[in-house]
């Protein structure tokens, strides 16, 4: 009977958590369906603060190590992650059990998601040297998955560092995330995480379109399979000053449209989850969380398309003058959701540019999702205008 009774426990408890799987494009599968994660690494300041991110359309957020935040997580319909550390390789056998006790309480808990090793291990401030070497957190995935094969772990990553060095921590991860935030006001004065020049990535591409570049850096990183995250910008980088060493000039939040495009350069580029981060440095309510919820609520309507299968087309851009050069243009991914076609299409130059879209598959109408309005299609091909970093979704109505 005793052992019938272990038998049961063992088997419901494997029946509680979800099924977490990762398909061949990166797209995480939870209880077989392909999700797009949209995440949060600190909780609204709210009297509701779960609830306030499930409506805002986020399914991820990040909490302690406690069994309540769970609880209150999976209330709401979110999934959630946790930081747990890595091996102390000077104490290698105190840590490990002292790893275990932040593992094995939560494996069977519905809401969990993945677990967190060290956040950028590579990095460190005006130095070559990784602050965490690979090994620690090699082994700490290790004996996560030992304990727990059913979830994930997630590792995030700065925006420098070669690939090469950041791939050294791959047998440390499933997940590949970056962060980058280049909302950044020009003259802004020295501070933790900024160079010289005042912006935090260090590619050629100042503007927000790096965003893509880095997605492009970190699937270099993860190859195929794995999924990759991009960790967008939830503050103003001078919020992160003391109050009294603020200068109030220098506060610069992202807008709407900034947001949005970031999202979707993004996406287009490859990702498979946004996060944000740094709104607990970030008043509530303000125009700026508002503006950030409608961009997540957006994507969350939007997650049948962003979590469908990349849909291969050969599309040829022609574009208008318009008295300028066009650098990087219009990107475009298209996907397909039910044999219904949608191109996510983002315009990721300064200047606004016109462009005529050919290669087209058969459609009697291209709408524009949220617009209001419809292109007109002339055989395989339509016409339509960008803004600067702007952003248009179409469906294909066939």
């Amino acid at each position: 009977m005793i052992k019938m009774a272990i038998l049961f426990l063992l088997f419901s408890a494997a029946l509680s958590f979800a099924q977490i799987k990762t398909d061949d494009d990166g797209m995480i599968r939870i209880n077989g369906r392909r999700t797009f994660i949209i995440g949060s690494y600190h909780l609204p300041k709210s009297d509701s603060p779960y609830a306030e991110l499930a409506q805002a359309g986020f399914n991820l957020v990040r909490v302690g190590a406690a069994r309540d935040a769970f609880d209150q997580a999976q209330k709401n319909g979110l999934k959630v992650w946790y930081s747990m550390g890595a091996v102390d390789l000077n104490n290698e056998a105190q840590s490990k059990k002292e790893l275990a006790g932040k593992i094995e309480p939560f494996t069977s808990l519905p809401a969990l998601l993945f677990r967190e090793t060290v956040d950028e291990p590579a990095w460190t401030w005006k130095k070559a040297e990784a602050r965490v070497l690979p090994e620690p957190i090699i082994q700490a995935y290790n004996l996560a998955k030992a304990l727990d094969p059913n979830h994930l772990l997630y590792l995030n990553h700065a925006p420098v560092n070669l690939v090469s060095t950041l791939r050294q921590y791959n047998d440390g991860t499933d997940i590949v995330a970056c962060d980058i935030y280049p909302v950044i006001p020009h003259g802004i004065q020295p501070m933790f995480a900024l160079f010289p020049d005042g912006v935090q990535g260090d590619v050629l591409n100042s503007t927000i379109s790096q965003v893509g570049v880095y997605t492009d850096k970190m699937r270099g990183v993860a190859g195929p399979d794995k999924p990759v995250f991009m960790v967008l910008q939830g503050f103003a980088w001078e919020m992160l000053r003391k109050e009294e060493e603020r200068d109030s000039s220098m506060i610069l939040y992202p807008t709407w449209r900034q947001c949005r495009f970031m999202a979707y350069n993004a996406i287009i580029h490859g990702a498979n989850g946004i996060l944000y981060w740094g709104m607990s440095h970030t008043p509530q309510p303000s125009e700026f969380w508002s503006d950030l919820k409608r961009v997540t609520a957006e994507l969350s309507r939007m997650q049948p398309v962003l979590a469908a299968k990349r849909e291969p087309l050969a599309l040829e851009k022609i574009y208008h003058e318009m008295g300028h050069s066009v650098d990087a243009g219009v990107e475009i991914l298209a996907k397909n959701v039910a044999r219904e076609i949608y191109l996510l299409a983002a315009n990721a130059d300064k200047n606004p540019v016109k462009v005529t879209l050919s290669g087209l598959p058969s459609a009697a109408a291209v709408q524009v999702v949220d617009e209001n309005r419809e292109v007109k299609v002339q055989g395989d091909k339509f016409t339509d205008f960008f803004e600067p970093f702007s952003v248009h979704v179409y469906r294909l109505v066939r």
